[in-house]
């Protein structure tokens, strides 16, 4: 094992990395809004090898009542990894690792949400790691942030994560697994750009003091740069609808003088089935008076016809 990572060259001189990638280089991000019909909103990242899956639910009821907050809402945040998401099996009961850092990001994700809108509700945020590579509570809390904006939750800003490590001396940005487990130094953070607000900060390893400044320095650039990635994959899915709204309006407005023809013809041809029964049945009423007539005409009436014989009964009473 220590000859198989002394062959693991983690940084040249030049400053590569083992991937080909730059010091200040970050792992190729790609964002899904909207993934799940089931859920108030939603998002699917795909970040280097990672792919971790975020589901939002809420503003809704909290039970038990007793955990309901009088004057905000409650953020409740829940990070799990699937059994399969790394090579060697996870159990699948959650860990002290999953459940701290389910307590991290729902700290992180409060100060950007209007809480206050709500009191007594929950808004629930499930995280789910289908494949890590390192990097996770970053990538986690990035997609969670656009699961919330999916879900239409009041938002002062879009929280973005980015992790800095050392790598045999030197600062590095957004480390994968095997940087994470055989550098020197972790150091993830999550960001609020436009309040230029730091919402989380860990650190877990060796930085100097002047490390740590330069790790600082890089990681404020790259939130930036993720939050512009955000920004791009809300805005697109919104504008897809927003095309696909506008085409369906252009084609009802394109097939309006049609219907109108349509609905036209219809109701000239009711009217004039309606005058076609109006003069069959004037034609009848006008027949049937005139048969009526003909009728009383020919046949005298019973009581005339019952006096003539009584008068003539009479007259030849009195002969």
């Amino acid at each position: 094992m220590a000859k198989n990572k002394e062959e693991t060259v983690l940084i040249t001189k030049d400053g590569i990395r083992h991937d080909g990638r730059k010091r200040e280089d970050l792992r190729e991000i790609s964002f899904e809004v909207g993934v799940l019909d089931r859920a108030d909103g939603s998002c699917l990242i795909e970040w280097g090898r990672n792919k971790i899956l975020a589901a939002v639910y809420g503003p809704r009821e909290l039970h038990p009542k007793h955990m309901q907050m009088p004057s905000q809402a409650y953020i409740r945040c829940e990070y799990r990894m699937a059994t399969f998401s790394v090579p060697d099996r996870k159990r699948p009961a959650p860990n002290r690792r999953e459940k701290e850092i389910s307590k991290l990001l729902g700290e992180a994700l409060d100060p950007a949400l209007f809480t206050y809108l709500y009191p007594r509700s929950v808004i629930d945020v499930f995280i789910e790691v289908l494949q890590a590579d390192g990097g996770t509570r970053c990538a986690a809390i990035t997609a969670a942030s656009l699961a919330l904006a999916d879900a239409g939750i009041p938002m002062r800003d879009l929280v973005s994560g980015v992790a800095a490590g050392n790598l045999s001396g030197k600062v590095v940005l957004d480390l994968d697994d095997i940087e994470d487990k055989e550098g020197e130094g972790d150091l993830p953070i999550a960001y609020l750009p436009n309040l230029e607000k730091v919402v989380l900060l860990q650190s877990d390893g060796i930085f100097t003091p002047d490390q740590y400044k330069e790790a600082l320095d890089m990681l404020v650039p790259a939130c930036k740069k993720v939050y512009q990635l955000q920004r791009k994959a809300i805005t697109d899915k919104y504008s897809q609808i927003n095309d696909a709204v506008q085409k369906d309006i252009d084609a009802e407005a394109k097939a309006k003088p049609a219907k109108d023809k349509k609905k036209a013809d219809e109701s000239k041809a009711k009217d004039d089935k309606k005058d076609k029964k109006k003069a069959d049945d004037g034609k009848k009423s006008k027949a049937d008076k005139e048969d009526k007539k003909k009728k009383g005409l020919k046949k005298p009436s019973k009581k005339k016809d019952d006096k003539k014989q009584a008068s003539k009964e009479k007259e030849a009473k009195k002969d």
